[in-house]
Formats: C-alpha cells, sequence, structure tokens
C-alpha cells in the first residue's frame, strides 16, 4: 500500500504528489488525488484556507529508484534489451494552456459566432501535435491539462480517440475529425443542472435520467453549425451508444452506432474510469485496461485492440514490482498487452517476457 503522511501547507513543495483530492463548495475537484503539485495549486490551496493535505511519499507497484540496488549484471541487461517506447502524444506546456483555454471557451460560449473557429483550433493544436512526433500512442500518465473534470476529460477522450484512429490507419481528415467529436462529445452537459452534475453520490434513477440526455443536448447544440460534419455530429450523439443495443439515448446497436461514436465510447470510458471524481475514487490505469477488456459486448472490439495497441501503461525505465515481488524494470513495452511488458529483475539480471512467454502467465503488474 501506498504510505501517506499530512503535511502543513506552509511545508508544500512543488513536485509533491498530493494523496486526496481538492474540492471546492460545489464538488468541483480542483486539485485530483496523485497529482504533482505546482506552484499555483499550493496558492490555490492557501486561498481556500486549508491548512494542509496527505503526500504519497512510496508505491509498492511504481517504485521509488532510490530504495533498489540494481546489480551490475542487471544494468548490463538493462542496457542490451532496452527498446524505445513508441512516439506518444505530448502536449508542450504552452499548447496545453491553448487547448484548456481553448475548450473552456466552447463551453462557456457554446452560441458563440466563434464556436467554431475555436474548435479547430483546439483541434489543430492536438493534430500538430500528433504529427510533431508522429505519434501513434498515448502514454495514459502523461495526460493532463487542467483540474476541471469537464475540460480535462474532453481534451482526454479527444486525445486518446484521435491516437486509436491513427492505429486503425484512418486518414487523417477522419482523425481530425474523430478529435473535434472528442472535444465536444460532452457539450451537452452545460445543460445539466449543477447540482446533477456535481453531486457528490449515486445519482437516483430520476437523475440519471436527465444525465443521460447530455449526449442528445450536445447534439442539438451542434446540429446547424454548418462547418461541424455529419459524423462529428452523429459521434457526440453516439458516444454512450453500446454494441448490443443497451446503451443511449436511441438504443442503437452494431452497424448503427457510426465509426466515431464507437471509438469515443472506448476512450470515453477509460478515461472517466481512471478520473476520480466526487462520489468514486480513480481505477489504476491497469485496472481501467482490464475493465475495457472484458467489456467486449458492449464496446466495438476492433477498436478495443485499436485501443491496446496505443496504450503506453508502464513507459520503458519504469521500475516496478510484479506480483512473486520481485522488483524490475521495465526495457519494452508489447503492442496490443499494455499490462505485460518486458521486464529485467534487478537483482539478479533474470528477463521476464510477460505478454509472450508462457512460463511467466502467473506473474503479473498486480
Amino acid at each position: 500500500m501506498s504510505k501517506r503522511r499530512f503535511v502543513e501547507l506552509s511545508e508544500l513543495k512543488k513536485g509533491m504528489c498530493i494523496d486526496q483530492s481538492i474540492v471546492d463548495s460545489t464538488g468541483r475537484i480542483l486539485i485530483t488525488r496523485g497529482s504533482g503539485l505546482e506552484e499555483f495549486h499550493i496558492a490555490e490551496m492557501r486561498n481556500l484556507r486549508i491548512s494542509g493535505v496527505y503526500i504519497a511519499e512510496s508505491d509498492d507497484l511504481l517504485m521509488q529508484e532510490e530504495d533498489i540496488q540494481i546489480s551490475p549484471n542487471a544494468q548490463q541487461m538493462v542496457r542490451k534489451l532496452s527498446v524505445e517506447d513508441r512516439p506518444a502524444l505530448i502536449l508542450r506546456e504552452n499548447v496545453k494552456k491553448q487547448v484548456a483555454e481553448g475548450i473552456q471557451f466552447l463551453f462557456n460560449n457554446p452560441d458563440s459566432e466563434g464556436f467554431l473557429e475555436a474548435t479547430n483550433a483546439v483541434a489543430d493544436d492536438l493534430m500538430t501535435a500528433m504529427v510533431e512526433n508522429d505519434a501513434v500512442a498515448v502514454d495514459v500518465n502523461a495526460l493532463k491539462v487542467c483540474d476541471e473534470y469537464t475540460f480535462k476529460h474532453s481534451v482526454d477522450v479527444g486525445s486518446i480517440a484521435m491516437v486509436i484512429g491513427k492505429t486503425m490507419n484512418l486518414p487523417r481528415e477522419n482523425i481530425r475529425e474523430i478529435g473535434v467529436a472528442g472535444l465536444l462529445h460532452d457539450l451537452g452537459k452545460s445543460k445539466i443542472p449543477n447540482e446533477i452534475l456535481n453531486k457528490p453520490g449515486r445519482l437516483t434513477d430520476e437523475e440519471f435520467a436527465v444525465m443521460k440526455k447530455h449526449s442528445l443536448y450536445g447534439y442539438e447544440m451542434i446540429m446547424d453549425k454548418p462547418g461541424l460534419s455529419q459524423n462529428i455530429k452523429m459521434g457526440v450523439l453516439q458516444h454512450h451508444e453500446k454494441m448490443g443495443g443497451n446503451g443511449y439515448p436511441m438504443g442503437v446497436g452494431g452497424s448503427k452506432i457510426g465509426l466515431i461514436g464507437r471509438i469515443l465510447s472506448v476512450a470515453d470510458v477509460y478515461d472517466a474510469l481512471v478520473t476520480e471524481r466526487p462520489y468514486k475514487s480513480a481505477f489504476s490505469p491497469r485496472d481501467a485496461v482490464e475493465m475495457i477488456m472484458a467489456m467486449s459486448r458492449d464496446l466495438d472490439n476492433n477498436v478495443i485492440r485499436a485501443f491496446l495497441r496505443s496504450v503506453i501503461l508502464y513507459p520503458v525505465g519504469t521500475v516496478l514490482r510484479l506480483s512473486n515481488g520481485e522488483a524490475v524494470r521495465v526495457v519494452e513495452n508489447v503492442e496490443g498487452h499494455p499490462t505485460r511488458p518486458k521486464v529485467v529483475e534487478l537483482t539478479t539480471g533474470r528477463f521476464y517476457d510477460l505478454a509472450n512467454d508462457m512460463a511467466c502467465a502467473s506473474l503479473l503488474v498486480p
């Protein structure tokens, strides 16, 4: 288990990992548990008159490098076997700022004359980031644009969905449409009452019925905007439909769900699972991937496979502890098997191919 200690506000420093969420009076998460603290976070807590917070000091899975003695043999094996990760989508800090400001403008000004221009600007920022480093993967640990859930979630979903589209070898224009639909997929939540949107507990059946209307509201808000393709509009409408026909708002399934809707559904479910909300704790990225793999009746299997090929859970160089207690370093990620990388044990230098060696079947990253 992670160790945590209470640190007074005056002792907080940039880079510390916060082990609790900071929520305002409306239930909006201001700082997400697990975030590395920035100076503006500390200033924000000072403004809220928060006396101190819990800080995570270590973790049994993602281990602290200084706590491990690495043998010369292991060091040699790591150097010999390390294979650089596939290029991942990276948003530079100035791009994150532009994207965060752009998405907030879209949600706060859906009827503005500048709506389409702002949408295109944010989508172009994401496309440029993807093209600049030929990104074919997403390091899910690096996705973070801002702390406000709705905005962060929209950018995360757009980013993940675009990389899935690229993994599926879709044309560039289709990938851009996917990004736009991802950015706008929760636009309809601006029509949902705040007391439902930010409720710090399970929704009643009546409240959930209201919440489910957000995808229809989003579609209605953009249906007459000529600068958005029908593919984008249907993606916004259908991102909560399920392959078995048990989704919403129309309850359609299979081929009646457009490709963008099927891609957004996977990206949306994943990001919702790994994000802490006032009414639920976040699942670990590994657990979320396992849950996505188990949703083959609800989600498009081809999209699931593309997602598994796109996601990086443990970047090369990460130090982990396996289910047998051994400390290992990741030396290569196996495409399509994000939970089972190739690793080197740090005492003996033993090599484990967790994805392909049946002798390693019982060894897991917990």
